[in-house]
């Protein structure tokens, strides 16, 4: 559940040192030559995304260089992430959303194209979401997690898009009345094994919620739930659709088997993307 690209694609590597702030002829020169020396590769880019967001303020772009030379991603130093082509405000203690999710969205979309109830669950900061509505214009949104500091933020992601965001335990976060309505269900669950938590980059060990990572003992604890419980909320030929990876795949896919589902795994080679689609019959 890490990769991101290229907004968020920085490699855990030292890059030479080439020249002192002091002696270069801009801001953006001198807080990439910081930023560089702190590891960040993409430096010249990150510099001109947080001159950015400073809007011109000095002290701005100080504090915010420091937090990211002190290794805070990139996103949450800046406010946002890009996704499916938005903004989508992040803030501390909240999955940044991955590029390649907006996978799962795509394959949402050709599954579904005139779906009329949508679900976010696991909704983190709201991207998919946001992303799925913004495509279907009407459709009636909901989104749900389990962390207060995510519909939070989700709050202020989907506020323009008319959808309601809900705070508890997977389904037990939804209206009853949505049973056997949905028409897509988007949960992006965390699937990292908990024993490989500790292996994770930096960036998402360190400063993302374990709640949002961490799948259980083979990572796929969530999935399973969701895939139980879904057909009680499917529309018929409604669709769940989860993101997993790729040796998880065979597990994820007979979870959906076991729950009903007539079921599809779909790949994408270029963001390293592995999306299960199940539809209710």
């Amino acid at each position: 559940m890490t990769g991101r690209a290229p907004f968020g694609s920085r490699k855990a590597r030292l890059l030479p040192h080439r020249s002192s702030p002091s002696s270069l002829s801009s801001p953006r020169d001198a807080v990439a030559a910081t930023l560089r020396a702190a590891g960040c590769v993409f430096a010249e880019d990150e510099a001109e995304l947080i001159l950015a967001a400073a809007e011109g303020d000095p002290s701005s772009v100080t504090a915010m260089v420091a937090r990211r030379a002190a290794g805070l991603p990139l996103e949450l130093v800046v406010g946002w992430a890009e996704f499916g082509g938005r903004r989508i405000a992040v803030e501390p203690g909240v999955f940044v959303p991955r590029r390649r999710t907006e996978f799962l969205v795509e394959q949402a979309l050709a599954q579904a194209p005139d779906a009329s109830v949508l679900v976010d669950l696991c909704c983190g900061s709201g991207a998919v979401g946001a992303a799925l509505a913004a495509a279907l214009d009407g459709a009636e949104l909901h989104a749900a997690d389990i962390d207060p500091v995510a519909v939070r933020c989700a709050r202020r992601n989907l506020a323009g898009l008319g959808g309601q965001v809900h705070q508890g335990d997977l389904f037990d976060a939804l209206p009853g009345r949505l049973r056997g309505r949905v028409g897509i269900l988007a949960a992006n669950v965390p699937y990292v094994p908990s024993d490989e938590i500790a292996l994770l980059p930096a960036e998402a060990r360190d400063h993302e919620p374990r709640v949002a990572l961490d799948g259980g003992a083979d990572g796929l604890d969530v999935l399973r739930r969701v895939a139980a419980q879904a057909p009680a909320w499917l529309a018929p030929g409604g669709c769940l659709l989860i993101e997993t990876s790729s040796h998880q795949a065979p597990s994820a896919v007979a979870a959906f088997v076991r729950a009903g589902l007539h079921t599809r795994l779909t790949i994408c080679e270029e963001r390293h993307a592995h999306v299960v689609t199940g539809i209710r019959r």
